[in-house]
Order: structure tokens, then sequence, then C-alpha cells
């Protein structure tokens, strides 16, 4: 029990440890490398690892742990006769092949250029070959060795029967895999793999498996077997140690297939790879890879010569993408014709890279390639032709060296300078031949083409400056003015100092501006320019000449016309420093130019000054004074306004203000004047403001911004404090404006200035104007005409006070479509006002002796406020409709108190006097009953959200009149609270129908009721006096 207990918690820490290693290498190289492992979790080595899982299956039954224990007990019998074994992607290479390359590697290992050359079947047996130095024969097997590993096998057919649902069960296959190859059993190798690709397709070591399939169908010249199973790895990626090898290998079985083109996507693939992996397939330091890349460009170049040679590669690269390595593809095939001695081929190669990527860095050289081809050839008029081509393309001046350095490439120079030399001499004598007129203008052309070639090229060169004087003076004469000045200018500044400098910059300037007065007006600009550019040129060349400060005056010009503000101000003020002697007209033109171009580029007190040194130089007659002070005018308006954009309005004010001063005459002044008024109200400073706003007023008194005016003086008297003289400013824009709503607005703005300033009498004037001239629309007119009763209540004036409000009831009542809410809301406040006023008349009527008259004048004012609060829920506002239910319940209580409180007679006996107070308490009894009712009616508007002043004094009355139910504090307080904070929305609810209706049946019903007990009342009374009368009859 004990020993099996040790082997048992042995084997756990043996199969812990096996289950942290990390496997990766593969199954050839398993062999062959050498891996120092201490082995510190299991004392003895492989050998008691070994016999503990053997005791282990031996002693223990069959457990989840067995199937691991045979693959264990296998895997340490190979490892221990093998080395060890793989399988983590940590041990494993994604991105490098250093056992992929063991796998099938190629034979070569010295540098090509130490080999001798090979024919095409020699390259194809050699970059095809496969290295079998994974598996030794059995003869060189030591018997133990292969005991080891048939007893694995062995174990793991065991296993894989047993187990087949393993988890690991791809790792068992792949390790008899392994177990076989190490016996040289390859075909029983192929069937373990072949059943492993189709049973565990995702297995980790798929790659492997897959390429060694290829290999094995590759090497037996099943190419299609081969290519499916290559693919299958190329499929899994460059994280695939084995993706590079399957690429190439790839390629060659479509290559065998004559399948050219598809061979091809794969030699790219791997070029491509290589490409994005960084290398240079001009650089490359392993003989190994340079061999490798050299085969893959070299079969490349087979194929495309089967394809049909340099014109199927344009085709591939334009069908499939270019590549950066591109020249290397056209290199190969062109030095492949060439090894065949098929000339025009290789210079095809050649050309057709050039002319696919004419501003390549190789271009100069693939086309003195092409030279060297058709001279090798023998081909001399070709050679012509190629030099003609070759001294277009890399002339100097030609685009190609506009992507790069000419320097850098000595050796082209040193051919395009002989060429262009040649050819020059050559087209010149043609030229001067007058036995070839008829060619005359063709070589002129021809000459003219590699004079400037040469030129563009060597511009530095000993004889370039008298060759460029001859190119000038011929384009002269032949009326190629600009082309002519150009040269001209060539010559008198891109060489050393010479004699003639001075007179050629001129003759430039000249040539410039006779090809600028032959031009056509779309070429004016381009003319002018090239004016502008010789004239800034020669001034500062040659300063000291005659002509230079006319040059530069007349350049400055040109400078503005052509919009080049900042240039034009520079040269003028360079005019104006450098030459100050000069004559009055040129320099007051030079100032023209620094005002005119200053203001454009928002230099604005540059451009003042500017425009006072103009004036100072112009004659006082000169009718051009005017325009010169609207410009100066404009220059200090626009600081202004920049000062203003800065929100300096302070120093905006002083701007707008001080154009009085410089340019009293500007059309410009009433504007600057009413800005100067704007800034100062920004700043606040009321007083200055006002004040130039009165004298805007006075001194432009027809101009468009005097409404604006007035509204800006009244804004600034309001905001002064000046509430009754900004009021009147505001009745003023009333009277002035055409527009409805500004007067309608400054008529409103007044009356509530007048109110502000204590000026009630005025404020109800102008209310009243309004609403003589404003009517309608109805909102505001209503607006108006509460103000008003406003401020007649204000007045103690309540006779008007009270005739308004009947005036905003009825103004609402007859509005129909145009009512509003905030009318309905402003007639219902009305109306509550008004029916109060009833309600306080029904208060102070009397029940006394008589008590019938005084009966009947309470009934009808009892009814006249009944009606009054019975319209107001008329009106659907929760507030008036809680109010008028309050008011009816007070009127109905009301009613019931005076009874109690009325003059009884005083003829009754004690008996009838009783009699006549329990009557009486019946009826008030009811009243009051009918004011309950009233009164919780108007409690039912909480339930809906809706509280109010008018539902708290109903509920107060209620805890009065009812205590026992409303008078509990100590129980209601967290109710009660609650209502102090309860919001609502003031619309008309379900529940505002229902109390509006129930008031009116209890108004209707208290009417009733009133009725009936005055009858009876009445009635009583009348008895009581019959039997007063009767008793006193008796007596007697």
């Amino acid at each position: 029990m004990n020993s099996r207990l040790v082997i048992t918690c042995g084997l756990a820490l043996v199969l812990a440890a096996c289950a942290s290693r990390q496997d990766g290498e593969t199954l050839s190289s398993l062999r062959h490398v050498e891996l120092e492992i201490e082995e510190v979790w299991i004392e003895g080595g492989l050998d008691k690892a070994i016999d503990s899982y053997r005791q282990f299956l031996e002693a223990t039954p069959q457990s989840a742990m067995t199937p691991e224990a045979i693959r264990r007990l296998a895997d340490l019998k190979v490892e221990r006769e093998y080395g060890l074994l793989g399988g983590s992607a940590a041990a494993r290479p994604a991105a490098s092949r250093p056992q992929a390359e063991a796998v099938a590697a190629t034979a070569a290992s010295e540098p090509a250029a130490q080999r001798e050359p090979e024919s095409a079947d020699e390259f194809e047996a050699r970059a095809t070959a496969v290295e079998h130095a994974y598996a030794p024969t059995p003869a060189e097997l030591e018997a133990e060795q292969r005991a080891s590993a048939l007893e694995a096998i062995e174990l793991y057919k065991k296993l894989l029967t047993d187990y087949p649902g393993y988890e690991r069960n791809d790792q068992v296959l792949y390790q008899k895999a392994r177990a076989y190859e190490e016996l040289g059993e390859i075909d029983a190798a192929m069937q373990v793999m072949n059943r492993m690709v189709i049973s565990h397709p995702q297995s980790f070591n798929i790659d492997e498996v897959q390429f060694r399939r290829g290999e094995y169908f590759f090497t037996r010249s099943q190419y299609l077997d081969a290519e499916e199973a290559y693919q299958a790895v190329t499929r899994i990626g460059a994280e695939s140690s084995f993706y590079e090898l399957a690429l190439y290998k790839l390629g060659w079985s479509f290559y065998k297939q004559e399948l050219y083109e598809e061979g091809l996507h794969s030699f790219f693939e791997l070029l491509d790879h290589r490409a994005a992996s960084g290398t240079d397939f001009a650089n490359i330091d392993d003989n190994l890879e340079q061999q490798r890349v050299d085969d893959t460009f070299r079969v490349v170049s087979f194929s495309f010569s089967y394809l049909g040679g340099p014109e199927s590669v344009d085709d591939y690269f334009a069908r499939f993408g270019e590549r950066a390595y591109e020249e290397h593809v056209y290199s190969h095939l062109g030095e492949h014709y060439l090894s065949t001695r098929r000339y025009h081929d290789a210079a095809q190669a050649y050309g057709a890279f050039v002319s696919r990527h004419p501003f390549h860095r190789a271009s100069p050289r693939f086309d003195m390639r092409v030279i060297e081809i058709y001279k090798e050839g023998g081909f001399p008029q070709l050679v012509l032709e190629a030099n003609k081509s070759f001294a277009r393309k890399y002339a100097l001046s030609a685009a190609y060296w506009q992507h790069f350095e000419a320097e850098s490439y000595p050796q082209v120079l040193g051919y395009l300078k002989q060429t262009l030399q040649e050819l020059a001499t050559h087209y010149h004598s043609l030229y001067q031949n007058e036995q070839l007129e008829d060619d005359k203008e063709a070589n002129f052309a021809e000459a003219l083409v590699w004079y400037r070639e040469y030129l563009d090229s060597f511009p530095q060169d000993p004889d370039s400056p008298p060759i460029n004087y001859q190119l000038a003076d011929l384009l002269l004469e032949n009326e190629n003015y600009a082309e002519a000045a150009r040269e001209y200018e060539r010559t008198a500044y891109d060489y050393p100092p010479h004699e003639q400098a001075a007179a050629a910059g001129h003759a430039a300037v000249y040539g410039y501006r006779r090809h600028l007065n032959a031009s056509e007006t779309e070429e004016r600009e381009t003319a002018r320019r090239d004016v502008v550019r010789a004239s800034l040129r020669f001034g500062d060349s040659f300063p000291e000449h005659e002509q230079a400060a006319a040059v530069l005056a007349g350049a400055a010009a040109d400078l503005y016309e052509l919009r080049d503000y900042e240039q034009a101000v520079a040269t003028g003020r360079r005019v104006i420093a450098e030459y100050p002697q000069a004559e009055t007209a040129i320099l007051r033109a030079a100032w023209t130019v620094v005002a005119h171009g200053s203001f454009d580029l928002e230099l604005f007190p540059d451009a003042e000054e500017g425009y006072a040194q103009v004036l100072e130089r112009t004659e006082p007659e000169d009718e051009a004074r005017d325009e010169l002070y609207e410009n100066l005018a404009a220059a200090i308006y626009m600081q202004g306004e920049r000062a203003v954009a800065e929100d300096d309005h302070e120093t905006a004010a002083h701007h707008f203000l001080r154009i009085a001063e410089r340019a009293p005459s500007s059309s410009i002044l009433p504007t600057a004047e009413f800005d100067g008024a704007v800034a100062l109200i920004s700043i606040e400073a009321w007083d200055r403001a006002a004040e130039v706003l009165r004298a805007f007023r006075t001194s432009f008194p027809d101009h468009e911004l005097q409404a604006e005016a007035t509204k800006r003086i009244a804004y600034v008297y309001k905001e002064s404090g000046e509430l009754a003289l900004a009021a009147a400013e505001y009745e003023r824009i009333e009277s002035e404006a055409e527009d409805e709503e500004v007067r309608r607005g400054a008529l409103l703005i007044a009356a509530d200035l007048y109110e502000q300033g204590d000026l009630p009498g005025r404020a109800v004037q102008v209310y009243r104007r309004y609403l003589q001239h404003f009517p309608s629309p109805l909102e505001p007119a209503v607006e108006a005409r509460h103000s008003l009763a406003a401020v007649y209540r204000t007045l103690g004036d309540m006779d008007n006070y009270h005739a308004q409000l009947e005036r905003i009831v009825a103004a609402d009542a007859r509005a129909g479509a145009e009512r509003t809410d905030r009318s309905r809301y402003l007639a219902a406040t009305s109306a509550l006002v008004l029916a109060e006023r009833l309600y306080a008349e029904l208060i102070e009527i009397p029940l006394t002796q008589p008590f019938e008259r005084n009966l009947q004048r309470k009934r009808a004012a009892m009814q006249t406020a009944l009606d009054a609060f019975g319209a107001l829920t008329e009106y659907q506002i929760s507030e008036s409709t809680a109010a008028a239910t309050y008011y009816i319940a007070e009127i109905y209580g009301h009613f019931g108190e005076a009874l109690m409180a009325s003059e009884r007679p005083d003829n009754l006996s004690p008996l009838a006097l009783e009699e006549y107070e329990l009557m009486l308490e019946d009826q008030a009894f009811s009243f009051e009953e009918q004011a309950i009712d009233v009164h919780i009616k108007n409690l039912e508007l909480m339930s809906r959200g809706i509280f109010n002043q008018w539902i708290e004094d109903s509920l107060a009355r209620l805890a009065v009149l009812m205590p026992a139910r409303y008078a509990r504090p100590e129980q209601d307080l967290d109710y009660l609270g609650s209502l102090a904070v309860y919001e609502y929305e003031i619309v008309r609810a379900p529940v505002e129908e229902e109390v509006e209706a129930e008031a009116t049946a209890a108004e209707q019903q208290a009417e009733q009721q009133a009725e009936q007990q005055a009858e009876q009342q009445a009635e009583q009374q009348a008895e009581q006096q019959a039997e007063q009368q009767a008793e006193q009859q008796a007596e007697q």
C-alpha cells in the first residue's frame, strides 16, 4: 500500500513536470539536437521515470491518467534513444527556419561565384533536391535503439486503439511517425502522417507533417499531391517555420506541371515575404540564403521565358501588382537571354524595366547595359539611337534627376557629358550647312535641344558662358523673346563675373518686357512675374546701375498688380530707403505701392503712413487728393475695427473718432462717429457715448443710422439710470419706426421704464397709447392692459383698476381663435379679482330688520357671487378653479353664519324664540354641510397633482369646520408636509371637471335650499307674528 502510494505520488510529479515541458522541434531534427536538461525533478533520470510509469501502469487500475502515462512512457523510450521530444509553440521558431532547412536543404553551401556554371538541368536537380539526413537505414540502428522504438510504436498503437478519444492523440500520431522514421520505415511513417492530417488537421505540428508529406510526394514526382501538401503549409502562413520552404517547393511543384503562372505566384509570395522581412536581395551576407534567392530568381526567369519574355513580366506585374524588387526580376531575365546570345531579347528585358520604371534608381544602369549589349552584338545604329535616348532620359534637366542626386552617379554623369557634346556638335554643324536649308528649322530645334541639355546638365563647365551667350543671341534673333531673356539671365547670373554680365542682366529685363507687351491676356500674369523677377535680380546684382531705381519702382508696381502685396511693399520701401534722392515721381509711386499694399495686407498703421506721404507729394489741385483722403480714412477706420475684434473698445473709439480730424471730408465719417459711440457703450462710458450720439443726430440728420442712433441713446440712458430720458427715447423710437413689432416693443419698454422711474402717470399714458394703436395681437394687448391695471392699483384708482380687469375678461371672451393660454390665465386672474369684489359686497350685507328685504338683497348678492365664481371654472385654470371652489364653499359657510348672526325678532316668547333658534340652527347647519362638501371637493384636486394656496385654505377651513377629521397635526404631519413640496402642472384634469360639475350642482342645490329656507323662514316669521297677535288679543 505504501509503495503504491509512493509510486503514484512520484508519477504525479513526473506527469506534472511533463505537462509543463515545452515541445517544438521537428521530427527529423529531434534526433540530432542536443539539449541540456536539468532533470532535478526526479532522481535517477529517464530510466527511473520509465520504471515509474511502467510500475504505475502495472499496479494501478485504469483511470483518467492511464492514457497520459502510456503516452509519456512511449515518449520517454523514444527520448532515451533518440533525444528530447518536441511539440510546443515556445520551443518552435516561428520566424526562422533552422530546423526546416535541415528537413529540406539544398545541396549548395558555397557562393555561386565559386561554383562552375551549371546547365538548366543541373540547376533544376540541385535546386529541388531533398536531403534525407533524418532517416538512417535499419543497419545503422543499434538493436537496443530499434527495440525501444518498436516498443514505443506498440504503446502508441495501444493508446490509439484503447483510447481513441484521448485529447493528445495528435501528438501520439506525431511521435509514432517519428518512431517509424527513426527506424527508416518512411512509408509507414507516411501512413501515420496521412492519418494525422485527416484526423487532426488543427494539430500544432500539422505544418511540419504536411511539409514532409509534400517532400515525400515531390521526390516521387507526384507533383499534384505535393502541391496540395505544400499549400496546406502555406495556408498556415508565416508563423509556420516551414512557410518559406513550402512556398519555394510549391512553386517548383507548379513548374514541374508546366503551370508557370501558378508557380510564379508562389515564388513571388516567397520573395514578397523575404522583402517584407527586411531582406535586401542585392546584399545578402549568408551564402546559403543568397543561393536560395538566386535560385528563386533563376526559376522565375525560366518561367517568364516560357510565358513569352519581357512582355509577360510586364503583364504579370500589371495584373498581380508591382514589386519593389522588380529590377532583380528583369535583370535576371536579361542575363538569362544574354547567356544564350539572344541580344535583342536581353536588351528588351532591360528596356522593359526602364519603360515600366523610368525613375528607378537602376534605370540608368539598365540603359547603359542596353548600349553595352548592342555594342557586344555589333549594332551601331541601335547604339546611336540608344545614346540619344540615354541623353534625353538622364540629362540633368530631365525629370529623372528630380528623384535622385546626380552627384551620387558619377559614372552616369561622365557618360552623359560625352554623349551631349557629341550630339550638340553633330546637329549644330548640320544647322550651319546652307545646303540643308529645308532642314534648317529641324536642325535648329535639334541643336537647341542638345545645347540646352548640355547647359542644364553642366552649368559650371568652363565652356558654358560663351555657349550660353550664343544661345541667347540666337533666340533673340528668332524673336523668341522670353526664351532669349531667360538665357540672357543665365548668362548674367549663373557664371562667375564677366564683362558682359550687367549688359546681359539689363537685356534680360528688356527681353521680358518685350515678351509682356506681346503676350495674350491669359499669359500676361506669367510674363509680368518674369519681368518682376528679372528686375529684382537686376537691382540686387547691379544696384549702382543708373536705371536701378526706375527698374525697382516698376517691379513694385508690377508686384502690386500681381497681388503679391508683401513683396510689393518691401520693394517700394526698398526704393524709398536706398534711393532717397530719386525723382519725386519715382518716390510718389513707391509710397503709393506701400500704402495700397499695406492696406491689402491689413497693416493699417503702415497704410495710414503711406497715404499721408503720398498726400505730401501730391499737388493741392490734383484731383487724386479726394480719393487719397478716402483711403486715409479707411486705413484709420480699419484700425478701429481691428481693436473691436480684439475687444479693445477704448482704442477702437479713439481710432473711429479721430477720423474727423485726419479726414473730415471722407464719406465714412458718419459711420465712424456712430461706431465710436458703440465702442464707448461697450466700455460703459455712458456720458461720452451720449455726447457722441447726440452730436451724430445733429450733424447727420438724414443718415440711415439715425434710427439706430436713437436706440443706442435710449440704451445709454437706461444703463446710466436716466430712466425717464430712456423712456422718452423709446417713445421717439416708436414714433420714428415703421416696423410694427419695433413700435410695440418700444412702447412697452417705455412704459416699463416710466414705472421703474416712479412716473406712473406717464406709464398710464404710454400703456393707453399702446392699447389704442395696437389692440391686437391679443396676448401682448392683454399683457399691456394687465400692466395698466397694476399701475391704476398702485395709484389707488380702484375704479379704473376694476374697469381694466373687466376689459381683460371681455377681450379674452371675444378673442375666439386668438385666445392663448396666457390670455386665459390673465382673464381668469382678473375675473377672480372681480368675483372677490362681489364676495366682499355679499359679506357686507347684514341680515337685520327689515329682515325680509335684507334677506332678498343678500340672496341676490349671493347668486351674483356664485355666478361669478362659477364662471371661473370655464377658464380651465387649476388655480382659478380651486379659488372658485374655495369661495363657493365660503359663500355657503358665510350664509349659514349670517343666518345664525341675523337679528332676532324682539316680540317672541321664550318658547317661540327657542323654536326660532332651532330652526336657524337647522338651516345654518345645512349651509355648513354644503360648505364642507365643496371644500372637500377642492381637496380632491390633490389626487391629480394639484396643490395651491386655495386648496391649502380649504384644508384650513375644514380643520375648523371638522376638527376631528382635519385638525390632527400629530397624525397628519407627514401628509401635510408633503403638500408643501408637491409639484403639479396647471392643467385641466378630469377631476377639475368633476369638481366643477359638483360645485355647480352644489351651487344649484344651495340656491334651492336658500330659497326654501328663506320661504320657510318667512312663513315661520309670519306664523310667529300671527301667534303673537293672537296672544296679544287673547290677553286683551
